[in-house]
């Protein structure tokens, strides 16, 4: 005969792993906390939704391609993605909203703290394969956001405006990110503007980084989860250090905000895949006109609510629901992240550029497949004409030095072999040879991921730090360019070819 413990404790087990297998917006509505937004390009956020979960662009013809889970509840069709953007290069065009409400992310439109560099003052789109990882060993593709992309909706359904509950949480990559303003997740200002002091608390969204220069903390150097609840990022009740917000430099975050009526808000997060969080501030508002909250119901993805676009940081899930949810509900999404399976995968493809070997970057344009890439006696980064009787000079300046990548340890970076301590990096979009100073900037700068070549020869040389930026030769000069974009390095002509290099051996 079985005790009535033990059948209490089997009900239990059965209990975490239903919770467990439904997907996390089911956990959120069976606690009557229902998502109102839920965003993801990984994966389906509830148990039975089967709908499209973002849609991809592509370079080569502007075409577009909605990509669905591989099942009802499971992890995006990557490979549907690779196909499509085969030999040419998609950014993300749209982030589904899984919840019904229709809070579809899009394009950020300018805002009172910046304009984007595209017409219109809108921010970049991101590179669809810029953040892959694998779920339960599935494939697929986060949202990496660097320095002036982000996304937005202003006129949503559902979510929460004024002083009214909610709650949020994202999984995130916490080993990328900046000082800058601000990599967010949330709610925010319905017309991108911030009025100054009367906007306290129009915002309640998470942000994760080491701050935007004001100042708010946590322990360790960061980076930290905080709120960026408008005119101040908080890391509990005033601006200055909370001790008890950890440093979160796990490979996956789950990061999460909530505020409701009564002078009440909390942070959290953990490590996602440990399936458990620990709460890190949970209190009365911040003074200064935080309570009660004015929040205006818009949601954006890795700028402030100004469009402050500054910021860097890998998106993978999130949600924003009605209410405020449980410790243990949280506990129970926790989990749920657990079980997903979050790990990581190469960043690099094509033809292989081994660490340690000496190379030369040869040009496969046609017409100018006799250059290579050098760096001049000002340090920056040009093509030229080399061959073996070309002078010892020029051939130093022409050979370079695989290294571990300074910035990601999964990638690149390319030291000179005349200038031995400096390494190709990119400022202002201009390929350049810099030493190393030991800046988490120059690490990022000078930091590439190898991929196969975009016209089938050699390899694509692509910016970690910007992934929708590769080598690109255009006039004899070399910058990191896009497939499309603002400036004259970045036109479609004649791209596949100028940012396909031949990776040979090394001159000297």
């Amino acid at each position: 005969m079985i005790s009535r413990p033990s059948l209490v404790a089997q009900a239990g087990i059965l209990a975490l792993l239903s919770l467990v297998s439904a997907g996390p917006c089911d956990i959120y509505a069976k606690a009557n906390t229902p998502c109102v937004a839920a965003h993801s390009p990984v994966r389906a956020l509830y148990d039975s939704y089967k709908d499209v979960l973002y849609q991809v662009k592509r370079g080569s013809d502007n075409q577009t391609m909605p990509i669905y889970p591989l099942q009802a509840g499971g992890v995006a069709n990557a490979s549907a993605q690779d196909a499509f953007c085969v030999q040419t290069t998609c950014v993300i065009s749209i982030i589904y909203d899984q919840s019904g409400k229709g809070n579809h992310l899009t394009q950020a439109p300018p805002g009172s703290a910046a304009q984007g560099p595209n017409p219109g003052g809108y921010d970049d789109l991101v590179l669809a394969a810029g953040a892959p990882i694998t779920l339960n060993g599935k494939k697929a593709y986060g949202v990496f956001i660097q320095p002036n992309s982000g996304y937005r909706i202003d006129n949503t359904t559902g979510v929460a405006k004024g002083d009214a509950a909610e709650g949020m949480y994202a999984v995130l990559d916490g080993t990328h990110y900046n000082s800058r303003c601000c990599f967010d997740y949330g709610n925010a200002e319905s017309d991108n503007t911030d009025h100054g002091s009367s906007d306290n608390g129009a915002m309640e969204a998470i942000y994760f980084g080491t701050g935007d220069g004001s100042a708010s903390s946590g322990s360790g150097s960061g980076p930290w989860v905080m709120a960026d609840l408008e005119n101040g990022l908080y890391s509990g009740y005033n601006h200055g250090n909370n001790n008890g917000d950890p440093t979160l430099n796990y490979r996956f975050v789950t990061a999460i905000v909530k505020g409701e009526p009564g002078n009440n808000w909390a942070i959290r997060g953990g490590d996602a895949t440990s399936g458990t969080v620990s709460t890190f501030y949970e209190g009365q508002r911040p003074s200064g006109g935080y309570n009660p909250m004015k929040k205006q119901g818009s949601i954006i993805l890795g700028i402030g609510g100004d469009n402050s676009d500054g910021a860097q940081g890998t998106f993978y899930e999130g949600v924003i629901t009605s209410g405020y949810p449980t410790n243990d509900t949280e506990a129970a999404v926790a989990k749920n992240i657990q079980s997903a399976g979050y790990g990581v995968t190469s960043l690099t493809s094509g033809p292989a550029v081994n660490v340690g070997s000496s190379i030369s970057f040869k040009v496969t344009t046609p017409g100018f497949t006799d250059r290579f890439l050098y760096h001049t006696s000002d340090n920056v980064i040009n093509t030229t004409v080399v061959n073996s009787n070309s002078p010892s000079a020029l051939k130093g300046q022409a050979s370079w030095t695989v290294r571990t990548g300074l910035g990601n340890s999964m990638c690149v970076s390319f030291e000179s072999k005349d200038v031995p301590g400096s390494y190709i990096r990119h400022s202002s979009s201009r390929l350049r040879i810099d030493s190393d100073d030991g800046s988490k900037l120059m690490h990022e700068d000078a930091t590439f991921c190898p991929e196969a070549g975009l016209n089938g020869q050699g390899n694509l040389i692509r910016s970690w730090s910007y992934p929708t930026r590769s080598f690109r030769h255009i006039n004899a000069a070399c910058y990191i360019a896009a497939n499309g974009g603002p400036n004259f390095f970045d036109t479609t002509n004649s791209y596949n070819n100028d940012v396909s290099w031949l990776i040979g051996n090394s001159f000297a």
